[in-house]
């Protein structure tokens, strides 16, 4: 395997074999198991190697022209590349590429338009939420005012009733929307609406989602948002990392409230790898990958309820589906294990109205970003989706985990993470 990583792993091997040698195995890990986890993917050798470039060696703080080091000639040129890309990309307006991180650049985004104690509307965390919206034990929740809006229990669809009459109610200074345990397309265009009713900042956390509004597979806030804070390494497959886009008129809010507010200098590695990561999805072929998620989700989502799982909100429109496992008699958490040691990697997840605690939960959170990125299609769903079920309700007995594995093994192995 040692030919993935090029001739610069000899250079590694021979000066620190023990972390060479875990990174052997983590390619060992991603070939051998069934990556299953919606908030991640496999990045491109070309992105990874834009992640290990010499660019990893400038301090740049500041934005091209403007930057507080001499010697940014190049670096400033690749940013300049990698905004340009993201505003083509998007049809945005403005884009900042420095975040470190999807949380960093939510940080952005309440330094840029709000204040400590400034009433906040945000998707409650146990019906799909994030930490950043508000979560007690976070900043969000420690330093703002926060109002929660959640999903109906008929249908676990959002409530945008609720959510016009809270919004009229708490009079919110910025509206918070996006999830990352929400399968469903949100209303952006109905949440301006309340936005403009209530004059609150529209601002979307598009983390999960952004790689499918990349690839034209489903409708884009970008034309609604004031401003959109996303992760670059989900199903958009770039590096690690934070991104934000805006309206022109919040350009220089924005920026600001990124460098010098809330973070130094830049990963200039990393702006490097989403430039990058922008120009695969520029390409038609993205597109095709974006679609191909999306039927590999729903395909999944409907297989698993044919193996006697239902799937919240009844099936999902975008990359992940969000299943309640309570009818196979073990928790999200037993789930969870049973999947691990029989080599399928998901997540236990809390489901809305979960009676369980979010350390246990009542279901699983699946996507397909990865094993799509591998060439796995819709036929390969339902043999996902079995394997799953005789995890779940067979994997105690460790001889059946190990033939799972071996079943599991026998498919990746069809459609190996990084090629050789």
């Amino acid at each position: 395997m040692t030919e993935f990583y090029g001739p610069d792993f000899d250079a590694l091997s021979a000066q620190d074999p023990e972390i060479a040698k875990l990174l052997l195995s983590e390619l060992t890990r991603l070939r051998n198991n069934l990556q299953l986890i919606a908030s991640e993917n496999l990045t491109s050798p070309a992105v990874l190697a834009a992640m290990g470039s010499t660019l990893s060696n400038k301090y740049a703080e500041g934005y091209p022209g403007k930057r507080y080091y001499g010697g940014c000639e190049e670096v400033d040129k690749v940013e300049i590349i990698g905004i340009d890309r993201a505003k083509e990309l998007f049809g945005a307006e403005h884009a900042n590429l420095q975040p470190h991180s999807g949380a960093s650049a939510n940080v952005a985004v309440y330094l840029a338009f709000t204040k400590p104690g400034d009433t906040v509307l945000a998707m409650s965390l146990p019906h799909g939420g994030h930490l950043t919206h508000g979560s007690k034990v976070n900043f969000s929740g420690k330093w703002f005012n926060i109002e929660s809006y959640g999903v109906r229990s008929e249908d676990e669809l959002i409530d945008y009733d609720e959510l016009r009459e809270t919004a009229k109610r708490v009079k919110p200074k910025m509206i918070c929307s996006g999830a990352t345990a929400y399968p469903r397309l949100i209303d952006f265009k109905k949440i301006r609406e309340i936005c403009d009713e209530v004059g609150a900042i529209m601002w979307v956390d598009a983390a999960h989602f952004i790689g499918l509004v990349a690839g034209k597979a489903i409708p884009s806030p970008v034309p609604y948002a004031d401003v959109v804070s996303f992760t670059t390494h989900k199903v958009l497959r770039g590096p690690r990392g934070g991104m934000i886009l805006s309206k022109a008129e919040h350009a220089a809010a924005v920026d600001k409230a990124v460098f010098p507010g809330m973070q130094g200098g830049p990963v200039m590695s990393a702006v490097a790898a989403k430039a990058v990561a922008l120009k695969e999805c520029l390409q038609p072929a993205y597109q095709a990958y974006a679609k191909q998620v999306i039927e590999n989700a729903k395909t999944l989502a409907s297989a698993l309820e044919k193996e006697g799982m239902r799937a919240v909100s009844g099936g999902t429109d975008t990359h992940l589906a969000l299943i309640d496992v309570r009818s196979t008699g073990v928790t999200g958490k037993v789930a969870d294990d049973r999947c691990g040691k029989s080599g399928i990697t998901l997540n236990k997840n809390a489901i809305p109205y979960d009676p369980e605690t979010p350390a246990v939960t009542s279901g699983i959170r699946v996507g397909t970003p990865a094993v799509t990125t591998q060439g796995m299609k819709t036929s390969e769903m339902p043999v996902i989706a079995s394997l799953i079920s005789r995890a779940i309700r067979d994997g105690e007995d460790e001889a059946k985990a190990a033939e799972i594995k071996r079943e599991v093994n026998a498919l990746t192995s069809k459609f190996p993470a990084y090629p050789r």
